[in-house]
Order: C-alpha cells, then sequence, then structure tokens
C-alpha cells in the first residue's frame, strides 16, 4: 500500500457511522427522497418565522442605540430583507421548474429581470435613506443583516435536531 491509498482511507469507522449506513441502505431510495424533500420543504418557512422573530427582538436594541430614526431604518431594513429572502425563494423555484420542466408557464427571462429589479429597488431604498438620514441608514444596514441571524438560529436547530437523533 502506497502513502496515497493510506491516506484516502479512513483510519476507523465508528459504530454510529455503520448503523447509519445500515439503516440508508435498508430504506429504498424514494424512501430516503422523500423524507429527505420534508425535512428541507420545512427550512425556509422556519428561516421566515426566525427572520420575523429576530426582527422584533431587535428593534429595541436598534431603538437603544440609534434612537427613533434607526429603529425605524431597522424595521424597514427588515421588512426589505424578510421579502426579499421570499422572492428570492420564489424565483430560485422558478428557476429551477423553468429549467427542469420544458413546458413551464413562467419564461427565463421574466425570472431573470425580477432577480435584477429586485436588487435595483434594495438599492434605490437605501440610497434614498442614506440621503435623508445617516442613522436611519445604519438601522436599514442592520435590518439587512437579519438573515444572518435567521440562519444562525437555524443552523443552531440543525445541529440540536441532528444531536438528538444520534441519541
Amino acid at each position: 500500500m502506497n502513502e496515497h491509498e493510506h491516506l484516502d482511507r479512513p483510519a476507523e469507522t465508528s459504530r454510529a457511522e455503520t448503523l447509519d449506513e445500515r439503516r440508508i441502505e435498508e430504506l429504498s431510495s424514494e424512501e430516503l427522497t422523500i423524507k429527505d424533500l420534508s425535512i428541507y420543504e420545512r427550512i425556509i418557512p422556519r428561516v421566515l418565522r426566525n427572520m420575523l422573530v429576530v426582527s422584533v427582538l431587535l428593534v429595541g436594541p436598534a431603538f437603544w442605540f440609534y434612537g427613533w430614526a434607526g429603529s425605524i431604518g431597522f424595521a424597514f431594513g427588515a421588512a426589505v430583507s424578510y421579502v426579499n429572502l421570499r422572492s428570492l425563494t420564489r424565483g430560485v423555484e422558478g428557476l429551477a421548474d423553468r429549467i427542469v420542466n420544458r413546458n413551464s408557464r413562467e419564461k427565463g427571462g421574466l425570472i431573470i429581470l425580477r432577480f435584477v429589479v429586485r436588487y435595483g429597488l434594495v438599492g434605490a431604498a437605501a440610497y434614498a435613506i442614506f440621503k435623508s438620514s445617516p442613522t436611519a441608514f445604519r438601522g436599514f444596514l442592520w435590518g439587512l443583516c437579519v438573515p444572518v441571524a435567521a440562519l444562525m438560529a437555524e443552523a443552531a436547530w440543525e445541529g440540536y435536531a441532528a444531536f438528538r437523533r444520534t441519541e
């Protein structure tokens, strides 16, 4: 055995990995696909719900640091990021449907146009807020970061769920 073969092979497989491999082999590929789809279908609504919760929880600190203008900017940024994520989800689903299903009702150019218009509107809103109030603009930028906090909460939930399944 040469050096490369030794590095590519895992040193030892754990008991949990072998049990998981057996469970996967026992399931038919159709059952595994349906199970995976049901798990992933629930992620987007959960992230959107997390965004709403994080937005409500962070309006107070935004008011504390930036006052009324900053908290209104934060609320506006959080609303824009929520609508942006929902629109992005619809766009990706439409684009995937367009690629997979050749008889799709949606036109490819319209899907791409929606992507471009969405980011143009976010940029225009940011520019308008920036010109009106620098404090509101800071709050707006914090509001645009709400999806990051929601995704971090989702990652923590998925980690917890993964550890709970292995026990």
